[in-house]
């Protein structure tokens, strides 16, 4: 069981300092000019101190990680200003001196742990490839140390571990092998680009925790690259704000978090639902609120889903006799960790897949009656919205297009209706009427989560399934799009189904919540309650584990629950 305690934070004097970035410039080669990505950058890291890099994306944060080590893609380029490691500066170092210096004095764990390990190698092999490479350790030597390794990093049966290849390991496995990897040299300093991102909340905090025990440990200090405020306000001793390439604020964790001096650092801050008192639920238009306290609009009754193991006379059982109701008007959301259950339940809500025992009411109907033109037209109904706004939009349309496609498949509906209808939900969404003739490599992330919601509308349901439709966005644009949800629920009535690994953003939009754990529901109820008084000691780990709790203010829902 995750413990929730907090982990005490020394103060590592200046004078020992391990990096020291001064005037840092670096610019990107674009067409036939340079475009400044990283502009008078002034910081230092001292032994065992951790500094984290906060900001949105285009703020700077990975083009110093890649400055550091030296990896810049060949069209960027250090134009003023130095690196100095262990007093060292190394901006003009050639490749092979620096080559020399990666994972010798300066490591680095990367975001996207299923992209960076190479497959066709097991584990063990590339844990020992770096022993060798810099120790000139033979090969069993090499093997036996990289198994010592996997184990101190606190993956189970590190033998076995060693001889699976990347696919073989879960996400978090894997986290644990890179870490391994980065350690093996005892590098003075670790930098961390994002590395829990892909992770659910407890291995996040799992991975965290052993990054912390190491620091301690070898006294090695951190850079922790994150877009996630809470985990920068958790685990940093000092914090750094970026934006458009520029240092805005930075100073002791604990100051910044309670004076923020920066208007821009001010609002990041406000917009972090880690780190802020959820606000409270406004209710619908009149027009809707008699319905919302009584009318169960969905229906989940008993339901299992069963699928058969590849080349086994066997099942697996990813759901198992999940029930929960949704009020008409309201937000409920399905949080828990992958493999939980929450993928395969809106997919049967969506009527995607039919279930092996229960079923689905959604208005009255029970949906595993439908078929064929019925089952068509009860998608009007029902409508999702994806995670990634970059792949769920087709590159190839224009935005009109792109929202006007459900009409076209639905039913004869005039051109000028339908360019009127496209132009009030351009409108209505939040945009701007010139993006119309706009494809989506045009528009940023949240814009395009935009035009997706604009599309889910298009055909007026009554229901809209968020799929982490705000966990790919940064975090001032998650609190946009959060906000017009918001807006969009009480002007039109929507009913959300809202799924989540984000217990942050859950405890900000939901009404209810459900929580899965092997397929099983654990606990089910307002959020409040399940929040502030969970009752299942699951529903308390994944409390315990939301980041930045440390901070928040006296009163918000699980901050303290006395979880774990």
């Amino acid at each position: 069981m995750i413990q929730s305690i907090e982990r005490p934070r020394p103060e590592a004097p200046l004078s020992a300092t391990v990096l020291d970035v001064k005037g840092l410039r670096v610019a990107y080669l674009a067409a036939s000019s340079f475009r400044i990505a990283v502009e008078g950058a002034d910081f230092r890291i001292g032994t065992g101190e951790v500094v984290a890099i906060v900001g949105e994306s285009g703020s700077g944060k990975s083009t110093i990680a890649q400055a550091i080590m030296g990896l810049l893609p060949t069209s960027g380029i250090v134009e003023a200003g130095s690196i100095l490691v262990n007093g060292q500066d190394i901006v003009r170092w050639p490749d092979r001196r620096l080559q020399a210096m990666r994972g010798a004095v300066v490591s680095l764990v990367p975001q996207d742990p299923g992209n960076s390990l190479n497959p066709v190698k097991t584990i063990g092999k590339q844990v020992a490839e770096i022993l060798a490479i810099h120790q000139g350790a033979t090969g069993p030597v090499a093997y036996a140390q990289a198994i010592s390794l996997l184990e101190r990093v606190g993956l189970d049966q590190p033998r076995l571990r060693a001889q699976q290849y990347p696919h073989e390991l879960s996400g978090g496995m894997k986290q644990r092998a890179l870490i391994a990897i980065a350690i093996a040299l005892r590098p003075a300093l670790i930098i961390a680009d994002e590395p829990t991102s892909a992770l659910d909340v407890t291995v996040q905090r799992h991975i965290l925790d052993l990054i912390d025990d190491l620091r301690r440990e070898f006294g090695t200090s951190v850079l922790l690259i994150t877009h996630d405020l809470g985990i920068a306000a958790d685990r940093a001793d000092r914090i750094i704000v970026m934006r458009r390439g520029v240092i805005e604020e930075q100073g002791r964790a604990a100051d910044i978090l309670k004076h923020p001096a920066n208007p821009y650092t001010k609002q990041l801050f406000a917009d972090a639902p880690s780190l802020g008192s959820p606000t409270a639920r406004a209710l619908p238009s009149p027009a809707f609120a008699p319905a919302r306290a009584t009318d169960a609009i969905i229906r989940v009754e008993g339901l299992t889903q069963n699928f058969r193991l590849a080349g086994k006379n066997a099942d697996f059982r990813a759901v198992d006799d999940v029930s929960f109701d949704v009020a008409r008007g309201t937000t409920h959301a399905l949080v828990g960790e992958s493999g939980s259950g929450k993928t395969t339940t809106i997919r049967i809500i969506t009527g995607f897949q039919k279930p092996t025992a229960g079923r689905v009411v959604i208005d009255a109907q029970d949906i595993s009656e439908l078929h064929g033109e019925a089952l068509r037209q009860f998608r009007r109904k029902i409508q999702l919205v994806y995670q990634n706004p970059f792949a769920s939009l087709d590159p190839r349309q224009s935005v009109f297009d792109i929202i006007e496609e459900p009409l076209l498949n639905f039913e004869a509906v005039r051109k000028e209706q339908r360019a009127a209808k496209v132009a009030g939900l351009i409108q209505q969404v939040g945009l701007p009427a010139d993006v119309a003739q706009r494809r989506p490599h045009a528009l940023s992330g949240g814009q395009r989560q935009r035009v997706a919601i604009a599309r889910a509308l298009v055909l007026d349901p009554e229901i809209l399934v968020l799929d982490e439709a705000v966990s790919a966005l940064d975090v001032t644009i998650q609190a946009q799009i959060l906000s017009l949800l918001d807006v969009l629920q009480r002007d039109l009535g929507l009913t959300y189904l809202f799924v989540s690994h984000d217990l942050s953003v859950v405890r900000q939009i939901a009404d209810t919540v459900s929580v899965l754990h092997g397929g099983k529901l654990v606990e089910s109820g307002p959020v409040e309650q399940v929040f502030g008084r969970p009752a299942s000691a699951y529903t308390r780990e994944l409390i315990a584990a939301i980041p930045g709790r440390r901070h928040q203010l006296p009163g918000v829902p699980g901050a303290n629950s006395g979880a774990g």
